[in-house]
């Protein structure tokens, strides 16, 4: 059967559409600036690939774009809409109410709406795309997938914060975890690589982009993971500060008169390694500026890997033991030197990386020598792909 996934951010649709049998992609692309003057990358395997300039005041119009291109003639990969026999839509926050994928229904949508304060910018764009297929392809299947949902296995001492408990009980405020597809993903596939049974292992997963979380996955169930009620709790990331003291915010606003909601939003896209370099959120031009002696650039990186360290080191100790440390998303599975220097703590472990090996970007890779005590791998990871697999299971 052939699944469409829909990935809705704040301003833009990335999506995929994927034959489940063979697991083969058959067309994929990304809408951006969406309510701006928008513009569409797609692509048909086998197929040239477009880009265009297009208006799309919402994401209902990025999806009939979309739609459109599916079944262009010359560039399409359907000849009809009754080919897709479901949508995976990719949902950022489930909060307690889902610890699965389901079928949405008017129920399911009521519930992501209730968590629109958990995810402002993500949850109402998720909504809308959901909307837009139900209206464009009536009776076809949708499938909520929830980044938070593979978290939903932590223990209460895990996601509990050190507030006053009537915060959790009123307004649910406690860790929830993103990236839960990829973590669930990669740490799969990396059981198969140790040849275990995934119930038999205690693995780490790095999902380092600009975006980054780090998740101990314990006999495959996430037992803790570094962001929080937000995304932005955990490492260093791209544009996010990560774990500070709490006081900071009320310092910084009394001492540049700033409101909470400004200070919270430099904490999201000013902050991270953009705001330590002062030059980007990008790890190649952090190499770059490295290579060129930008002190910025180089303390931004130790700041980003000291801290995955760190996390690495509490999760072996969380699960008593680690049998595997897997890097992924675009800075773990492309930065060779990010993957080396955050593997330089770990010594302690046993740890060892083959430079040689290490060198690879992009690719399914050992990195670790074979006298490393824990194996160190890059595992890509391939949410789309695990969406349409929770889909399939749902929809069929």
């Amino acid at each position: 059967m052939k699944v469409l996934v829909i990935n809705c951010g704040s301003s833009s649709l990335k999506y995929q559409l994927i034959d489940s049998d063979t697991e083969q992609v058959l067309a994929k692309g990304i809408c951006e600036r969406i309510k701006l003057d928008g513009s569409l990358t797609h692509q048909a395997t086998g197929k040239e690939k477009i880009q265009i300039e297009a208006p799309m005041p919402d994401h209902s119009a990025a999806v009939k774009l979309v739609l459109q291109y599916l079944l262009d003639e010359k560039l399409g990969a359907i000849k009809n809409l009754d080919e897709i026999a479901a949508v995976g839509h990719r949902v950022v926050h489930g909060g307690e109410k889902f610890s699965s994928a389901v079928l949405i229904n008017d129920e399911v949508l009521a519930a992501i709406e209730e968590c629109c304060d958990l995810a402002p910018l993500h949850n109402p764009a998720n909504l809308i795309g959901i909307r837009a297929c139900q209206e464009l392809m009536p009776g076809v299947p949708q499938v909520a997938v929830f980044d938070t949902a593979f978290h939903q296995t932590m223990p209460d001492y895990a996601y509990t914060y050190g507030i006053p408990y009537e915060y959790y009980e009123k307004y649910k405020v406690r860790r929830y975890g993103f990236h839960g597809t990829s973590h669930s993903f990669v740490s799969k596939r990396t059981a198969e690589l140790l040849g275990k049974d995934i119930k038999d292992t205690k693995i780490i997963v790095c999902h380092l982009g600009g975006g980054a979380s780090i998740c101990a996955v314990e006999g495959g169930k996430s037992i803790d993971t570094t962001m929080g009620l937000t995304p932005l709790e955990g490492i260093t990331m791209g544009t996010r500060s990560g774990n500070i003291d709490p006081a900071i915010i009320e310092y910084i606003a009394n001492k540049e008169g700033k409101t909470l909601t400004e200070i919270i939003s430099m904490l999201n896209k000013e902050s991270g390694v953009y705001g330590i370099s002062g030059k980007s959120s990008d790890f190649r031009d952090l190499n770059k500026g490295i290579a060129e002696g930008d002190k910025r650039c180089e303390i931004a990186m130790n700041v980003f890997t000291y801290q995955a360290a760190k996390f690495i080191g509490g999760y072996v100790a969380a699960m008593n033991g680690v049998d595997a440390i897997v890097f992924t998303a675009g800075v773990g599975e492309n930065d060779p030197k990010v993957r080396k220097d955050t593997c330089s703590h770990l010594g302690y472990l046993g740890v060892e990386i083959d430079d040689e090996a290490n060198k690879l970007r992009g690719e399914e890779v050992k990195i670790s020598t074979e006298n490393s005590k824990v194996p160190v791998y890059v595992v890509p990871t391939n949410e789309e792909l695990a969406i349409a697999r929770e889909t399939v299971a749902l929809a069929k």
